[in-house]
């Protein structure tokens, strides 16, 4: 798991002792507070206490660490559809075991979920991602259309729009969740899934 910024800084600064994880997780750290695009490497090497050149020993380009930081967001949320609780049993089950499973990336990987969600597609490696993102919502779509065929969940909403409050309730979440407060990632997972099946079930 990546530490955090505080964690891979401390008593670190301006030595050159870091390794690859802890570069990408300081860079996506300076990506989600000055913006991709707005980031140099020379304020990357700021921010890091050491020289560009350093960087490099790591990572060949700034779009190296944004391609790491983005398979290590999309490959989480990839890996939940591929489980078994994923992919077998009733639809409903396996949407809300996804959820879970979205929600448990997120919050364990959230900078670099941010990160994903905040991408413009200027760049090939973040259309290439984007793309990614994309299937991944088309998969969690299927199961919520599967769910309203087996009848489990109400069918007098329209269901683009019930995918995209589903996708809406979940990415807020980068916006507003904080790791390590009183609201725990699996009490917000259990607050989520009840609000949003209780609204969904059938009456």
């Amino acid at each position: 798991m990546p530490t955090s910024p505080a964690q891979a800084t401390a008593g670190r600064r301006g030595r050159p002792g870091y390794d690859q994880q802890t570069v990408l997780t300081i860079a996506v750290d300076v990506f989600n507070r000055h913006g991709y695009e707005a980031t140099s490497m020379g304020v990357l090497a700021e921010n890091l206490g050491i020289s560009k050149s350093a960087i490099y020993h790591h990572v060949p380009s700034k779009g190296d660490l944004l391609r790491l930081a983005l398979d290590h967001a999309l490959g989480g949320l990839e890996a939940v559809l591929t489980q078994a609780e994923a992919t077998s049993g009733p639809a409903d089950a396996r949407l809300e075991f996804v959820l879970r499973g979205t929600i448990a990336v997120l919050t364990d990987r959230l900078p670099f979920v941010t990160l994903l969600l905040r991408l413009r597609g200027n760049t090939e490696v973040e259309r290439e991602a984007l793309e990614r993102r994309r299937t991944f919502d088309h998969q969690v779509a299927a199961l919520v259309d599967a769910a309203r065929a087996e009848g489990s969940l109400r069918g007098d909403i329209d269901p683009r729009t019930t995918t995209r409050l589903l996708f809406g309730t979940i990415n807020s979440l980068v916006e507003w969740y904080k790791p390590g407060g009183t609201l725990t990632a699996d009490k917000l997972a259990d607050d989520v899934i009840t609000m949003v099946f209780n609204g969904l079930h059938r009456p």
